[in-house]
C-alpha cells in the first residue's frame, strides 16, 4: 500500500546525543558550505577554524583607510542568513547507505523543499581516519555545478553529525532499471551514454577523477536523466603541479582499471575504462568482468579477459574496445588521444544532439530481447495470432508427451482413489499437476515425490505444481535452470548440472507472467521481470498454471491484479 506524504516524512527521527567537539557553541550549524567540519572528540583542544565561538572575544576591525573600504566592509559584516539545524527539517525514508554515511529525504518546513540529506557520524568518521575523504567530497561538490551531478547545496552540523544538502534524485539508482530491465536497446543505451560522456567531460575539465563511477552511483532524477554523485573518493587534482594520477586504491572491483591493480594510481582516463564497462554492461546485462571473488575478477582485468555475447550492438562493441584497453593513454576520449571531440565523434553517437543533452526527452526504457540463436528468430512473430489460428486445436507436444487442449477450460471427474490422474508427464524432467486434489491426495502426492523426485530436495517439502528446463535471460546471456513452481506459492530455480539452489522469483499479489511467444515468458515483478525460455515450447502452460496458483493464493486480488 503507498504511504501518505505525512508517512514518509514521519520516519526517522534525528536526534542528536553526544557532544564531539569541546567548543562552547551551543549549536555548531553552518549553512552553505562548511569550510571547517571540526572533528574533535571531546576533551581534545578544538581552535575550530573558521568556527564562531561567544566565548572567543572578537577582534576589533582595523579603521578602513578610505571609504570604499569601508562600505567592503560593511558588507563583509552584513548579517548571514541563520544557519540551518537537523530541526529545520522533517527527515523521512532513507534513500541509500554507505560505509560511513546514510542518505535520508528530508522537507525544509521552511519552504517544503525535498533533499536528500547524507548524514554522517563524526565518531565513526573519526575512528576509522576517514576525515581527509569528507572534506574531499565537500571540496569536491562545492567546485561542481552542471545538471547531470547530484548538487551540493548546503552544510550543517550539530555535535554528533555531519549533515550534507543534496539535490534529491527521485528515480534512484540507474542499476535499479538494469537489473528491472536486463539490458537497455540501442537508444537507451546511446542516449545514456551519452549523457555519461558530457558529464565526464565536465567533470575532468575540472582537474577532477571520480574513481568509483558505477550505475550505483549514478543517479536518475524526475525527467529520467542522470546525475552522477558519491565523491567519496573522488580527487582534485593541483591546478598548478604536474599531476596526473592520484596514488591511493579505491573504486570497486569489477569497474576498477588495470592501472590501478598494476600502478597503484588512477587518472582521468581511469573513469573511461568504467564508462567501456558501464556501456557493456546496459547492452550485456551483465558486466564485462566476472568471477567467484576479488581476486579472480582483478586476474581477468589486468589480462583483459573479456567477451562479447551474441547480438552486442556492433557499433557499442567497437566502442567499448577502444574503453577497455589496457594501455590508459590509448583509451579514446583520453588526453593523449585528442580529448573528448574523438569520442564524441564516434559512430555509435552519431544520432546524439549533444547541445543541450539536459534538456531533450530522455526515451523511455526498453529492453533489449533478440533471439538467442538463428533458429529461434521465428519464435519473434505475432504470438495473439498464432494462438488464435489454434483455438479449439490440440498442439502438438514432443514425442515423449501427450496432448493437451489449448482451450482446455474445464477438468475431467477424478477417481478419488489413484493420484496419478492428476500428474502429466511431459518427458522425463518435465510435469504438471492439475490442483483438483483432496487434501489427502496431496499427502500421498506428497509422499510419491519425496520418494521418487529428485527435485524434492530444493523445494522446502513444498509439493510440485509443475516444473520443466527454462533457459533464464539475464541481458544477453541465457543460462540453463530447472524451474519449479510449488504450493507456497513458490518458484524456485536450480542449476540442473551442479544441481545448486540458485534463487526464487518472489511472489507477491503484484506478481504477473506473460507469454510472449511459444517459447518465450516473463514473469513480472515489482522490481524485476524474469525472461525465460521453455525449451520444448511450452511457455503458455507455464503462465496459465502459473495463473492458476496466483488466482488460488491470492483471489482477492483479482480484479485489481492480472
Amino acid at each position: 500500500m503507498a504511504r501518505t506524504t505525512s508517512q514518509i516524512y514521519d520516519a526517522v527521527p534525528i536526534q542528536p546525543s553526544a557532544v564531539i567537539c569541546s567548543c562552547p557553541s551551543p549549536s555548531m550549524v553552518r549553512t552553505h558550505l562548511d569550510s571547517s567540519l571540526p572533528l574533535t572528540v571531546q576533551g581534545a583542544n578544538c581552535p575550530c577554524p573558521g568556527m564562531e565561538s561567544p566565548a572567543c572575544e572578537p577582534r576589533a576591525p582595523a579603521k578602513p583607510a578610505d571609504k570604499s573600504a569601508e562600505m567592503r566592509l560593511q558588507s563583509i559584516q552584513a548579517p548571514q542568513p541563520r544557519k540551518k539545524r537537523p530541526e529545520d527539517f522533517k527527515f523521512g525514508k532513507i534513500l541509500g547507505e554507505g560505509s560511513f554515511s546514510t542518505v535520508v529525504l528530508a522537507r525544509e518546513q521552511s519552504t517544503l523543499k525535498e533533499y536528500a540529506i547524507k548524514i554522517l557520524e563524526k565518531r565513526h568518521i573519526i575512528k576509522e581516519h576517514k576525515t581527509q575523504y569528507v572534506r574531499g567530497e565537500r571540496d569536491v561538490m562545492s567546485n561542481l555545478d552542471h545538471p547531470f551531478f547530484v548538487k551540493l547545496y548546503f552544510t550543517f552540523q550539530d555535535d554528533e553529525k555531519l549533515y550534507f544538502g543534496l539535490s534529491y534524485a527521485k528515480n534512484g539508482e540507474l542499476l535499479k532499471y538494469i537489473r528491472k530491465i536486463g539490458s537497455f536497446d540501442e537508444t537507451c543505451t546511446r542516449f545514456y551514454s551519452a549523457e555519461i560522456v558530457c558529464a565526464l567531460e565536465y567533470l575532468h575539465a575540472k582537474g577532477i577523477i571520480h574513481r568509483d563511477l558505477k550505475p550505483e552511483n549514478i543517479l536518475l532524477n524526475e525527467e529520467m536523466h542522470i546525475q552522477i554523485t558519491d565523491f567519496g573518493t573522488a580527487k582534485q587534482l593541483s591546478p598548478d603541479s604536474k599531476q596526473a594520477r592520484a596514488n591511493s586504491f579505491v573504486g570497486t572491483a569489477q569497474y576498477v582499471s588495470p592501472e590501478l591493480l598494476t600502478e597503484k594510481s588512477a587518472c582521468k582516463s581511469s573513469d573511461l575504462w568504467a564508462l567501456g564497462c558501464i556501456i557493456y554492461q546496459l547492452v550485456a546485462g551483465l558486466l564485462p568482468f566476472r568471477a567467484g571473488n576479488e581476486y579472480l575478477i582483478f586476474q581477468k582485468i589486468i589480462k583483459l579477459e573479456y567477451e562479447f555475447p551474441e547480438k552486442f550492438f556492433p557499433k557499442a562493441k567497437d566502442l567499448v574496445k577502444q574503453l577497455l584497453s589496457l594501455d590508459p593513454s590509448k583509451r579514446i576520449g583520453c588526453d593523449e588521444m585528442g580529448g573528448y571531440n574523438l569520442l564524441r565523434g564516434h559512430p555509435f553517437f552519431e544520432s546524439i544532439l549533444w547541445e543541450n543533452l539536459h534538456l531533450q526527452m530522455p526515451p523511455k526504457l526498453t529492453a533489449y530481447l533478440p533471439a538467442m540463436s538463428e533458429d529461434d528468430e521465428d519464435c519473434y512473430g505475432n504470438y495473439d495470432d498464432l494462438l488464435s489460428q489454434l483455438n479449439n486445436m490440440q498442439v502438438a507436444q514432443s514425442s515423449s508427451s501427450h496432448s493437451l487442449s489449448v482451450s482446455e477450460s474445464a477438468h475431467p471427474q477424478r477417481s478419488s482413489s489413484n493420484i496419478e490422474q492428476y500428474i502429466h508427464d511431459l518427458d522425463n524432467n518435465s510435469f504438471e499437476l492439475d490442483l483438483q486434489f483432496s487434501s489427502k491426495e496431496k499427502q500421498l502426492l506428497l509422499e510419491k515425490q519425496t520418494r521418487g523426485n529428485p527435485w524434492h530436495q530444493f523445494v522446502e517439502n513444498n509439493l510440485i505444481l509443475k516444473m520443466g528446463p527454462v533457459d533464464k535471460r539475464k541481458g544477453l546471456f541465457a543460462r540453463r535452470r530447472q524451474l519449479l513452481l510449488t504450493e507456497g506459492p513458490h518458484l524456485y530455480y536450480v542449476d540442473p548440472v551442479s544441481k545448486v539452489l540458485k534463487g526464487e522469483i518472489p511472489w507477491s499479489p503484484e506478481l504477473r507472467p506473460e507469454a510472449k511467444n511459444f517459447k518465450t515468458f516473463f514473469v513480472h515483478t515489482p522490481n524485476r521481470t524474469y525472461y525465460l525460455m521453455d525449451p520444448s515450447g511450452n511457455a503458455d502452460k507455464w503462465c496459465k498454471k502459473i495463473q492458476e496458483v496466483w488466482r488460488k493464493i491470492y483471489h482477492k486480488h483479482q480484479n485489481t491484479g492480472m
